[in-house]
């Protein structure tokens, strides 16, 4: 440090990584404390609160008593003591040892002052920092007489791949799913009906929005059941919710989602096993019709940085972690942000944009097929609307594509995975009709219960035309 940087402290005054003493006293101890367990900081001695330089002397002697007093916290914190002037500055480089304590009590840096930890704040620091995890936590709620049901560890076993007719107990007890005949948290996700009975937040939620923005939404569902089958059911959701293009080939058609389902999955198994479950939020995916959303409350696990990403892997919930891999749900530790710019790279599709903060980590896809207003779960190629048939959107181009023989409003509804009557009529049902792309089967009754809907030859004409220009 300099005069002009020091010049430049006293002018901004304390704050979250500046303290000012004018004399070495027996708090300085605490100060130093609570900056090892932030983020680091900088002690002036010899500076009045308001920044006024009135400088020390004997800075020798000083020295050997500030280093005495860094020593003596548990454990020890290493510090940087410099003379600038008559000022004496004394810099805590960020600590990899956390948490620190001074004389048998923990402290942090609170804005501009330092503050001891509640009981609660320290065990709360202690699941921040990674050294306690909270999936290896007993799991009160569970209890292992009435929980552990034949049908939850049947379901288990399939997932796990676990062979039949072992006993449950010991077997748990090997995976470290139990501890002292207690079930652990990981264990109590994996191996229930409705994980929000054990862990009020654990459930994912799925929100489908009209636009760009959340103003008006169409669907949402909450998912609450074992972290596998949520994790499965998720993936039938967006499949069913995302665009889907109809490849026609010699033995018939296949089907391509937008996005790369593979991608999906990793990204959504890495936000189900690095959530923060301490967390009073869930996980929360938004399809909106330019772009997936996938928000994760926690942030990056202690150790993390946002460099590291698709570099290094620090899991949060490591035997949550290790589970998934034994079920085949994740591939390869720490390979799964590099895999999904990869997956999505050989998809042809822009790489997913990860954005980090302090309690967040969202992970937004973009949807190549985003291109119409309302476009929700139109499986059809983007191509087909504007170089076949531009008069037709591709909302219509789908319902054609499930219209084969006579079908009721709630059939063709349900095949195309609408839940929105209004949405499904108003830009699927009426303009087929208006284009005379889909009939009535009692055009006389249109309101009738019985009335069904089928494909006209028109309609017959124009997706034998789409096919072709697919070829």
């Amino acid at each position: 440090m300099n005069k002009s940087l020091l010049s430049n402290l006293t002018i901004l005054g304390e704050g979250f990584t500046t303290e000012f003493k004018r004399t070495v006293t027996s708090n300085l101890g605490r100060e130093i404390c609570a900056f090892a367990n932030a983020t680091g900081g900088i002690i002036l001695i010899g500076v009045e609160d308001d920044g006024e330089i009135v400088g020390v002397s004997k800075h020798n002697k000083l020295k050997s008593q500030v280093q005495s007093i860094a020593r003596s916290a548990e454990p020890p914190i290493a510090v940087d003591i410099e003379t600038i002037g008559k000022v004496l500055s004394i810099t805590i480089p960020e600590q990899h040892s956390k948490p620190y304590s001074f004389g048998g009590k923990f402290f942090i840096r609170e804005g501009a002052t330092s503050q001891q930890m509640a009981r609660n704040e320290i065990r709360e620091f202690f699941f921040k920092e990674g050294l306690i995890h909270f999936d290896e936590t007993p799991c009160t709620n569970y209890n292992l007489e009435r929980d552990l049901t034949p049908d939850t560890w049947s379901r288990f076993i399939q997932h796990a791949s676990l062979p039949e007719g072992l006993d449950p107990h010991p077997a748990l007890n090997n995976l470290h799913l139990t501890k002292d005949n207690k079930m652990t948290h990981a264990g109590a996700w994996l191996l229930c009906d409705d994980i929000s009975r054990y862990t009020l937040q654990a459930h994912v939620t799925c929100a489908m929005f009209r636009g760009t923005t959340k103003t008006y939404i169409l669907d949402r569902k909450d998912f609450a059941g074992d972290l596998y089958t949520i994790y499965e059911e998720v993936i039938i959701y967006l499949q069913a919710k995302l665009n889907t293009a109809l490849i026609p080939h010699a033995r018939g058609r296949d089907e391509r989602l937008e996005l790369p389902v593979d991608a999906l999955w990793e990204a959504l198994v890495n936000a189900i096993a690095h959530r923060d479950y301490c967390s009073t939020a869930n996980v929360q995916l938004y399809i909106f019709y330019d772009r997936l959303e996938i928000v994760t409350p926690g942030g990056l696990p202690a150790g993390m940085r946002e460099e590291d990403l698709g570099v290094k892997s620090v899991p949060r919930n490591p035997l949550l972690f290790g589970m998934f891999y034994r079920m085949g749900m994740v591939e390869q530790v720490g390979s799964g942000i590099k895999r999904i710019r990869e997956m999505c790279r050989d998809y042809g599709v822009a790489e997913p944009v990860i954005e980090v903060s302090d309690n967040w980590v969202t992970t937004t896809f973009k949807r190549p097929n985003g291109q119409v207003e309302d476009q929700v779960t139109d499986e059809v190629t983007p191509q087909v609307t504007p170089q076949v048939t531009p008069q037709v959107t591709p909302q219509v181009m789908r319902l054609l594509a499930f219209c084969d023989g006579e079908l009721l409003r709630e059939e063709l509804q349900e095949r195309i995975g609408l839940t929105d009557r209004k949405h499904f009529r108003t830009d699927y049902l009426r303009p087929a009709l208006d284009a005379g792309l889909i009939e009535m089967t009692i055009p006389d009754k249109p309101t009738s219960s019985k009335q069904k809907y089928r494909i006209t030859e028109k309609g017959k004409a124009l997706l034998a035309e789409v096919e072709v220009a697919q070829k």
